[in-house]
């Protein structure tokens, strides 16, 4: 029978919009259910009305656009117009030609974005499969798709939640919600009715769509389902933050323009003369235009910092790391703070215990995660512990392996060999009786009194091998204290309570950072079978205190240490309370020792509440460590680094994390433990959930960023040439050295074979003791400037010269214009060779070493040059013709001498510029950028 609908108007609208704050009959009437569950055509209809229960994909662009976004850049858009004008004269050569650049262009990015994203498909598991609902009176296991509010359904220890619930039944229930709220510790849930105003972490009636049960059961009601659920609304969130163009795309988008407004205003000019004093026809005009447009556009540029690109999205692939979007490689390059998750991001979300104290002596305990690997030392003396000399020790951890639901087993498909079944601070505990040697064998529970969140302790009784029974306790410290009228002492036997001293110890532990645990025990009587609250009111017998962490990852540590190296702060923001979020930033070395700054060591998402924007702006880039945060803040911090013009990567795992991802300049996912709301907000996502390797990311950045600058270095002298010669003709009134199709034949086959040798180029030595680049400097500065004006000087000077020599001695057109092309060829070899060190000479034989693909390049380029001069359909296409070997003995002779006047102007650059383009090295751990 259907519940009585409740007539007051203010409790349904709170049942159904804050259902946490009302019992659990008025949620249940608000959604037209009962505690036996909906009908099976109930629900049927439901479904209909709701929708499957799951996160709808993100909408994609279609084809067309997606194909369409690679031919959007204005270099492009000028081979675009001359193919145009091409077409229009008539000459379909010069225009198929043309145009296939063009496409080929646009299908590079297509195909390398389309492999990333099919790399991500693999990786998206978040929501569960299967749910245990009630219909029609009997428990079925379904579909999680075919959950629908109203539903009853019933959770276990590691079951996933199908869809946001309202309890109406809690057994020990903690459910790890740390990808939803932050928090490292599972969160105690029970039935009773919490405040309207509750925020996530705080609604303890409450199960949140794919959280994981840790412990325990439970029974609810469904309230939300799909885009309704708390993941759902923070999905939503995602859509409404801008995302924001990287610093390579901004700098080649204003690069591209200006060189277009260049090339538009010399063609003009060109133009004018060649019509006003030299008397060319315009068919003439409008060819050497073109000829000139295109010889000055560089359109391997795209396509050249996209293969870049794409070779450092496969270089980090195989690092571990799938990149979703090209650019976000290069912007990592030129990252100046990252912003990271602390649990499972920075930390192992593995609880630990790391010391134990007793009423005499205090032990460390090694190892991180569950593995029962590690020593129990004596904190002082650096003793092993040992179990019949150290009674004290021995006490305490039998209480935590006894008073424990947990199970440490076996497992070798995870990483430490061991994996946890059940809760994991239990499991922390668990594994500290395994360190210390205790053994169970032969112990038999006879009652227990399970953990409630009302009495914060869990209490056992147990059967000895012997068959004497104890009672062992386990809880909060203050709670298990006030039970407590004796403690333990050093030799086992027992004294009265220090509760002055226990307090203070407490204390202690809490402020590194700890959850702090106490052990008690006390005899029980022969035949007791029985066991409840009242039963350890008193009369217990303290053990000692267990602090436990959350650890973070070695590796994490270094990469830190080798992110502050590269001048980029790393700034942790998490959910965890401020005193564990300190002293995990500290031991970490993410907070640096108080200099007498007046920003706080660390902001709380209160407090980030009470700032305004201003002010938040004033300390963001002295605080590191961020607390108690929620989305919102997430994004106001972002923000306002990036009013600083800081280039940010947010990282994390958790779906908290996602719209900040995507606030961000690169947002980074983990792969295993991440959300799919994380995934899709992210750029890059790391397969390994290992923040080691955004050190690595960085670092692959930089080198691309390098490889692309060497690349323009390279390419647009190649340019500068070619338009150069053109230039020189048409105001001189002579004739054409090269024709159009020719200028594109030699651009064609230098961007596609040379210049994209210098993409393999490896990292610098130094490239991660620099400081972060500022993004909005240009990609090249002045002393590359005035390089690539020499260069081009130098190039085109020895193309004229050859041309006009070679013309002088009778050479038929065609050839001519052939020698001048394989003279432009060559040059460019060769200065392929000055490019290889940007700024360090290039006599060396280091400069014929450590990139294969230079030799690879410049072997097809010979190849493609042989057929473009001795091929007769070539002849045909690019109105090309035989030379002799005294040709090809000039262009190389002209080449090798335009490499040694290169280095010349290289060496004069280091002189007159001291160098002032390459970034100065960083201190080590500095602080600053």
């Amino acid at each position: 029978m259907e519940p009585a609908p409740t007539s007051d108007p203010a409790v349904v609208d709170a049942a159904v919009g804050a259902p946490w704050s009302v019992p659990p009959d008025d949620v249940l009437a608000a959604l037209g259910s009962e505690a036996g569950g909906l009908s099976g055509a109930d629900a049927a209809t439901r479904l209909a009305e709701v929708g499957p229960n799951r996160l709808p994909p993100p909408q994609r662009d279609p084809l067309w656009k997606r194909v369409l976004v690679h031919f959007d850049d204005v270099l492009i858009y000028i081979l675009l117009v001359s193919a145009v004008l091409k077409a229009i004269l008539g000459d379909w050569v010069d225009f198929t030609v043309i145009l296939a650049v063009a496409v080929i262009n646009a299908a590079i990015g297509f195909v390398q974005e389309g492999r990333a994203e099919s790399a991500l498909e693999g990786i998206r598991n978040m929501l569960s499969v299967h749910a245990e609902v009630r219909r029609d009176g009997a428990w079925a296991r379904v579909d999680a798709d075919d959950v629908v509010p109203g539903d009853v359904v019933r959770v276990r220890s590691g079951d996933r939640v199908p869809a946001d619930v309202r309890l109406l039944q809690a057994t020990n229930l903690r459910v790890e919600e740390s990808a939803l709220t932050g928090e490292s510790v599972a969160a105690a849930k029970s039935v009773d009715a919490v405040g309207a105003d509750a925020g996530v972490g705080d609604r303890s009636s409450m199960l949140f769509s794919s959280t994981l049960v840790a412990a325990g059961q439970g029974v609810g009601v469904v309230t939300a389902t799909g885009t309704a659920t708390e993941i759902g609304r923070i999905q939503t969130m995602i859509s409404e933050v801008r995302s924001l163009a990287t610093p390579l795309t901004r700098q080649l988008d204003r690069f591209g323009k200006l060189l277009a407004v260049l090339i538009l205003a010399m063609a003009v000019v060109m133009v004018v003369i060649g019509r006003v004093v030299h008397d060319f026809s315009v068919p003439d005009l409008v060819s050497a235009s073109i000829g000139f447009a295109v010889a000055a556009v560089p359109e391997g540029l795209p396509a050249l910092v996209t293969i870049t690109l794409a070779l450092g999205v496969q270089q980090m692939a195989r690092r571990r790391a799938i990149t979703r979007k090209l650019p976000a490689v290069e912007t990592l390059g030129s990252v100046t703070t990252i912003c990271s998750d602390k649990t499972g991001t920075l930390t192992k979300n593995e609880m630990t215990a790391r010391t134990v104290r007793t009423a005499a002596r205090a032990f460390a305990v090694a190892g991180a995660g569950y593995a029962p690997v590690g020593d129990v030392t004596l904190a002082d003396g650096g003793r092993h512990a040992d179990l019949p000399d150290d009674r004290d020790l021995a006490a305490l951890a039998t209480v935590m392996m006894l008073c424990n639901d947990a199970r440490i087993v076996p497992d070798a498909s995870d990483a430490d060999g061991w994996r946890l079944v059940g809760e994991p601070t239990e499991g922390a505990l668990r594994t500290l009786g395994m360190k210390a040697g205790v053994d169970p064998t032969g112990w038999r529970r006879v009652a227990v009194v399970p953990f409630e969140s009302e009495n914060k302790f869990m209490a056992t009784l147990d059967a000895d091998p012997d068959g004497g029974l104890h009672v062992h306790v386990k809880g909060a410290p203050d709670r298990v204290l006030d039970r407590c009228t004796t403690q333990l002492g050093p030799d086992g036997g027992s004294e009265p309570l220090d509760r002055g001293s226990w307090d203070g110890q407490i204390d202690a532990l809490g402020g590194q950072g700890l959850r702090v645990l106490a052990a008690a025990r006390r005899p029980a009587a022969e035949g007791t079978t029985s066991l409840d609250v009242a039963d350890v009111a008193d009369g217990l017998e303290l053990c000692g205190l267990v602090g436990i962490v959350d650890p973070p990852r070695p590796e994490a540590v270094e990469a830190i240490a080798e992110c502050r190296d590269a001048g980029i702060r790393v700034k942790m923001i998490t959910g965890d309370h401020a005193g564990t979020a300190l002293a995990i930033g500290r031991e970490m070395g993410i907070v640096d020792a108080p200099d007498g700054s007046s920003a706080p060591a660390v902001l709380t998402g209160p407090e980030l509440e009470e700032m305004s924007t201003e002010r938040l702006r004033q300390v963001v880039r002295d605080v590191d460590v961020y607390a108690r945060t929620s989305p919102e803040h997430k994004i106001r911090i972002v923000s306002a680094l990036q009013s600083h013009g800081e280039v940010v990567a947010m990282t994390g795992d958790g779906v908290n994390d996602a719209p900040a991802l995507t606030q961000a300049d690169v947002g980074v996912a983990m792969g295993i433990k991440g959300t799919e709301a994380t995934k899709e907000a992210a750029e890059v996502v790391l397969a390994d959930d290992n923040f080691a390797t955004i050190e690595r990311a960085v670092k692959e950045g930089r080198r691309i960023y390098d490889n692309i600058r060497k690349s323009v270095l390279f390419l647009l002298p190649t340019n500068g040439a070619q338009s150069l010669v053109i230039l020189v003709a048409v105001l001189f009134g002579l004739t054409l050295p090269l024709q159009p199709v020719q200028v594109l034949w030699i651009n064609m086959i230098t961007a596609v074979t040379l210049s994209l040798a210098l993409a393999y180029e490896k990292a610098e030595p130094d490239v991660m003791r620099r400081a972060p680049r500022d993004p909005k400097a240009s990609i090249l500065d002045g002393a590359y400037v005035r390089r690539i004006l020499l260069v081009s000087l130098l190039i085109g000077g020895a193309t004229i010269l050859l041309f006009y020599v070679e013309r002088a001695q009778g050479v038929p057109l065609a050839e001519a214009q052939t020698t001048a092309v394989t003279m432009l060829a060559l040059g460019q070899l060769a200065y392929l060779f000055n490019c290889r060190f940007l700024d360090r000479p290039s006599l060396t034989l280091d400069v014929l070493r450590g990139n294969r693909v230079v030799w690879v390049s410049a072997a097809t380029l010979l190849a493609l040059q042989a057929v473009f001069v001795y091929a007769p359909f070539m002849h045909s296409w690019f109105d090309s013709a035989p030379i002799a070997l005294a040709e090809w003995g000039k262009t190389l002779g002209l080449a090798l001498v335009v490499f040694l006047l290169v280095e010349v102007i290289k060496w004069v650059g280091r002189r007159w510029t001291a160098r002032d383009h390459v970034p100065a090295l960083v201190e080590r751990h500095d602080g600053q950028h």
